[in-house]
């Protein structure tokens, strides 16, 4: 018996019992690593939505980078509405990685069209979008359509941390996309700070003061 535990349609069920036609799930990558943005996605899909890689999907962190790739694709090709929105470093070291997800996550969904009038967010809620929503805790886990952000969200990131990697190669920013790995930190210590590195973040706020 399979007891992994995978999004289902529950939440966006729910809502479109209540009234709601177009239920965005929404979800954001990076806000841990040390470098480069954190990138939002907001995704609705279909109400009828039927797919035979639907059992594929999860949260991003569960999946390998060839899955996400697949599902990227399969995604956008099935989504009625896709939207991506990021918050550069500056945006992170200034206002803070909550309020910078945060917009994020409100540039994400001011690309989608249709527009939704719900939305299910991952965790957070976000008071500067004045539509009805709810934040679920662990919704990348349990809730389909932020599953499915979660993953256009984190391919979205990764591609963008490797053209970075072409400007800053020494990071090597195409292996561990800002991540504080081992050899992160190493490239760290021998070369400084970078422009896209974030300040506001130990242990390259240390770095700084070293300087």
């Amino acid at each position: 018996m399979d007891r992994v535990r995978r999004p289902t349609f529950i939440e966006e069920k729910n809502q479109r019992r209540c009234g709601y036609r177009n239920v965005a799930g929404i979800d954001e990558a990076g806000r841990g690593p040390l470098a480069g943005p954190v990138v939002a996605a907001a995704v609705i899909l279909p109400p009828d939505f039927e797919a035979d890689w639907k059992h594929l999907v999860n949260d991003s962190k569960q999946l390998t980078a060839s899955v996400r790739e697949t599902l990227f694709d399969c995604i956008s090709d099935m989504a009625l509405s896709i939207g991506v929105g990021l918050a550069d470093v500056g945006v992170i070291d200034s206002r803070g990685i909550v309020k910078a997800t945060r917009l994020a996550m409100k540039r994400a969904v001011e690309q989608l069209e249709p527009p939704p009038d719900y939305l299910l967010i991952d965790y957070m809620v976000l008071p500067e979008v004045r539509l009805p929503q709810k934040g679920i805790t662990h919704g990348d886990c349990l809730c389909f359509s932020i599953a499915c952000a979660s993953i256009i969200a984190k391919v979205t990131r990764d591609r963008l941390m490797i053209e970075l990697s072409q400007t800053y190669p020494e990071y090597k920013f195409d292996e561990h996309k800002g991540y504080g790995t081992r050899g992160h930190l190493e490239c760290l210590r021998r070369l400084g700070p970078s422009p896209i590195h974030r300040r506001s973040f130990q242990p390259v706020k240390e770095l700084c003061m070293l300087l």
